[in-house]
This record gives structure tokens, sequence and C-alpha cells, in this order.
């Protein structure tokens, strides 16, 4: 089966006055028809920024290199002419924050028909109508009132409903979901979750969910990548990466949420009882000024003084997996975190 979305050395740069900053730094990964991805990695890891370049979104300032070919189409360095045809069309993004994504100005309805009448020349009436549609299938209650009311007349829940439902509206292959549980209570947030899910099974959609938290994308995925300082430092099958966890980067990211049981790839249960919550110690590195060698190493319990010398390359794990730590090119497998 041939990849939907194949990246390829992506980079991305963004001047500022305090220093060049790289936020995405040599990204290479595919994402297959009817896939699921889950991208782990705390804030400032270059998640969104990867899918911003991907996307022709960057800040003014903002610069992306490398390829990044959709159903065989280059997007890096594409005319904003061409990505249109592909924004909105072939590839859904659902923002972190509906409520300043959504226009304040703009009802529900109309930003939901306008969707349709750009991407798909459809009339306004069979827009409207499949506006209703499109709420009623995100599980919005009274579709055909909510179209009339603006984004501020809604709770949050609904906003990222509406969200969802602007996204898939113009039933596009790929949707790329960026932090959607983000500012939501847990009851809201595992409804959220429990529809991305319907999404992908039902309409064999491939979706991207972006995250810091793994218990998000539990029980979701099919595969995780793990960024860390603008890179991928681990990628697998997400049953084998929540099972055994091989980078020192994603056993502590791991070791750090709350209920998720290793053994599995269940979402965690926010019902149990917490005790001590481990924490990684240190901040995530100035992305103007990275530490020599392996990024990570300031805050690793497991780094050697090559560690600081050279950055390691992505080793292969067995099949489909790969993680980027000197002791993986030695056959030997990072050693789990201890609990504290």
């Amino acid at each position: 089966m041939e990849p939907l979305l194949v990246v390829d050395d992506l980079h991305t740069l963004f001047t500022s006055p305090g220093g060049d900053v790289t936020a995405v730094n040599g990204v290479s990964f595919e994402i297959k028809p009817g896939e699921t991805v889950g991208v782990v990695g705390e804030s400032g890891s270059g998640k969104s920024q990867t899918f911003m370049s991907i996307l022709g979104l960057l800040a003014a300032n903002g610069v992306a290199t490398g390829s990044a070919r959709f159903n065989g189409q280059e997007l890096i360095g594409a005319s904003n002419k061409d990505l249109n045809k592909v924004r909105g069309r072939a590839i859904g993004i659902v923002f972190q924050d509906p409520m300043t994504s959504l226009n304040p100005y703009l009802t529900i309805g109309r930003q939901l028909t306008e969707m349709l009448m750009v991407h798909r020349n459809t009339s306004a009436k069979d827009a409207r109508y499949a506006a209703a549609q499109a709420l009623s299938t995100v599980g919005l209650p009274g579709p055909s009132a909510q179209l009339s009311r603006y984004a501020h007349e809604l709770s949050g829940g609904m906003r990222q409903r509406v969200m969802i439902a602007m996204a898939l509206i113009a039933d596009p292959q790929l949707l790329i979901a960026d932090e959607p549980t983000t500012a939501l209570d847990v009851t809201v947030q595992a409804q959220i979750l429990e529809l991305l899910r319907n999404i992908g099974r039902d309409r064999q959609r491939s979706i991207i969910l972006i995250s810091h938290d793994f218990g998000v994308v539990a029980g979701l995925a099919d595969r995780i990548l793990v960024m860390y300082a603008g890179t991928i430092v681990e990628e697998g099958p997400a049953a084998d990466v929540f099972q055994s966890p091989r980078h020192p980067y994603t056993q502590a990211l791991m070791a750090c949420t709350r209920g998720l049981d290793p053994e599995s790839n269940e979402a965690p249960n926010p019902e149990l009882p917490t005790g001590h919550l481990p924490t990684i110690p240190g901040q995530p590195p100035d992305l103007r000024r990275l530490p020599m060698g392996c990024a990570f190493q300031p805050r690793c319990s497991q780094a050697r003084a090559r560690c600081l010398l050279s950055a390691p390359e992505s080793y292969p794990v067995g099949d489909e997996r790969r993680s980027s730590c000197f002791l993986e090119r030695e056959g030997m497998a990072p050693s789990l975190v201890p609990s504290p």
C-alpha cells in the first residue's frame, strides 16, 4: 500500500532577534491510508510546527525545507494556490484552541457552509443541509438550530465538535488533530477521543493526533512518533511502544503519565490514585542553542560521555521500530526509568 503522506528530512527555521530557532530538525516519516498516528512530546518539541510546515501555515519568519509529498504532490515550497487545493479539501485540520480558531463574528453555519462552497463549489442550500448533517455526525444536539449560533454561545466541548465538523465536512483523506482535548474536562475529553476513533474506523480516514500526553493517544493510535527538540527520537507500533519504550525520553514521559499501564495501550484511568507523580528533571532545551551531542543528554539519567560529543542516529529496533539512542547501536536496550 502506497503511503498517503511521505515526509523526508524536514527542517523548519525561524529567524528572531535572539537568534535562529530550529523548530524541526531533520524529521522523516510516512502516514499510511487509514492509519492513526500519535505524535507525542512536550511543548516546544516541534510537533505542531512539523505539520504547520507541511501545510504552509508557518509564521512569516519561518522557512521550511526538505520534502513532504501528499499523494505524490510536493507541498514544501508549493504556491498558496496549490496548497489551498489541499488544505481543507484533502487534509482537514482541528486546531488546539477552538475559541480562537472559530471566527467570533460569523455564525457556525456560515463558517461550515463556506468550507463546502469554497472547496466543493456546493450551492448555499446544499451546503447548509450538509453543515447540519456534519454537526449531527459529531454529536451536537439540535444541529439545525446550532447553525445560527456563535462560538461564544457554545461550551468548550461543543466548540471542539464544531471544529471537527469543519475539518470533516469536505471529506478529507487525512485529518490532523492538534491537541484536540486541551482545556476540556475528563468526560468531554473521552467523548472527543471516542469521536475521533469512530471517524478513523467508520470513514477509514488517516488521522494524525498531536498531543503532549501519552494517555490521550493510548488506545487510539496505531503507531507512535515521539518528538524531542525538533527530532523524532522513537517511533513504532503503538502496542510495542507502550509495552516496551526504548528511548530514555519515551520512558520518562510514560512514567509521568498518571494511571497509564505500560503493559497495555489502554487509556489511563483518571480515578486511579496518583501517589507521587514522577517528573523529568530539567527543562526542554533552548532551540536557539541546542546542547552538544544528544539533545536529551542534560536530562537523561543514562547519559554517557559519548552522548555529550555527538548526536545519535535513528537505529532500527526490530521490525517497524526505531530509536535515537547510542545504547541501541550497541545492542543494549536503555533500562526503564526507575520509580522514585
